[in-house]
């Protein structure tokens, strides 16, 4: 069989992979091509375009790479229809791949979609689309398989992929001493996101965070691919540390966390580590969130647990005096730091359901059966 696989993010590619991984073990004939990334490629995946050429964030980058966006669209579809494939995967990405479903559809080619778009958060009525151009969908949060019910839809709920990758992890023995990371001090992580957007506004103000903790050892959870200047406000402090793609060890030894708001959240969840996490967008873009957004919770954590377990910063309140104090808090009052974990522990057991890059190939290749 051949699988066409479209992954527009660092995460999809990770997730892609493993799928890749396990379809490979059920279908000994299978053979992928399409959008993803160096995870993908490394399981023999024909890359046609790698996703960085398509990490967009925002309204307005999205705005201003809309000729862009609109010319990989043609291309997927060409290279669609010259592969001519028996089944389209799309990973998140939802603007991006919305659209490929739609063409999938009109031509005759299964759709299946995982890790499916968050139209629980905003627009609501693209669930209807999904249901108009998707065969199957299989989705990794409890809450949605209820949410597309309401649609009319029989989801597959295959488990999370950030369970898998962390139950796979194998920490690094010597991480600490590699990367001159005092174990005397207790090691605050910072997760400012993998987007030059998300650095730009979150790097400032986790820069003032770390001048004003000298007692607490600060480690920056680095992306290697984007411009080194983005970090520049947290480079100019000589005691913050920076670790290259290797967050899992990081949030292995962290104490506490400063996490933009994203997958990483719920990572660091799966990990323990008490944290706050931080969101901004530019002022026009945010109105316009506000306006659309359905949901209480920004954050993973928040959203499975279904109540707040983790600080939400979230524009004027993502400030030093605000998001110090939570730090503070986490850090040394400990009924609050237990609470927050046995929280955590709460979502783990909801969340193991056994290997969900597995269960969704099982599941995928059964349905084309």
């Amino acid at each position: 069989m051949k699988y066409y696989i479209i992954a527009g993010e660092r995460s999809g590619d990770l997730h892609g992979s493993n799928l890749i991984k396990e379809i490979k073990k059920l279908d000994h004939q299978a053979s992928f091509r399409g959008f993803g990334g160096d995870y993908m490629k490394a399981e023999g995946f024909d890359l046609v375009v790698h996703y960085e050429e398509m990490a967009f964030m925002g309204f307005t980058a999205l705005v201003t790479n809309a000729f862009t966006i609109a010319q990989k669209i043609k291309q997927c579809k060409k290279d669609i229809a010259v592969y001519q494939p028996g089944v389209i995967i799309l990973i998140d990405y939802g603007g991006f791949n919305r659209r490929i479903a739609k063409f999938g559809k009109e031509n005759g080619i299964k759709v299946f979609y995982y890790i499916v778009p968050k139209v629980w958060a905003w627009y609501t009525s693209r669930a209807w689309e999904l249901k108009r151009n998707v065969d199957r969908m299989f989705v990794i949060l409890p809450f949605e398989k209820e949410f597309f019910k309401k649609y009319g839809m029989d989801v597959d709920y295959v488990g999370n992929p950030v369970l898998d990758a962390i139950k796979k992890f194998q920490p690094d023995p010597d991480f600490l001493t590699k990367n001159s990371i005092s174990p005397a001090k207790k090691i605050v992580a910072l997760l400012p996101g993998s987007r030059k957007a998300e650095l730009k506004r979150m790097v400032p103000v986790m820069a003032e965070i770390a001048k004003a903790n000298p007692d607490y050892q600060f480690v920056v959870a680095a992306v290697k691919t984007l411009p080194g200047e983005l970090y520049a406000p947290l480079q100019a402090i000589s005691s913050v540390k920076f670790v290259y793609d290797t967050t899992y060890d990081l949030l292995k030894h962290a104490e506490a966390a400063l996490v933009t708001s994203g997958t990483a959240t719920l990572e660091t969840g799966l990990f323990k580590v008490p944290q706050v996490v931080l969101y901004t967008a530019g002022s026009a873009e945010y109105v316009l969130l506000k306006k659309l957004v359905k949901v209480k919770y920004i954050s993973l954590v928040n959203l499975i647990a279904d109540k707040l377990v983790i600080r939400e910063m979230i524009q004027d309140d993502m400030n030093f005096t605000s998001v110090n104090a939570e730090l503070e808090k986490i850090l040394k009052d400990h009924a609050y730091r237990d609470e927050m974990l046995s929280a955590y522990d709460k979502i783990y057991q909801t969340l193991d359901t056994g290997s969900a890059s597995e269960n969704a190939a099982k599941l995928m290749v059964n349905y084309l059966r």
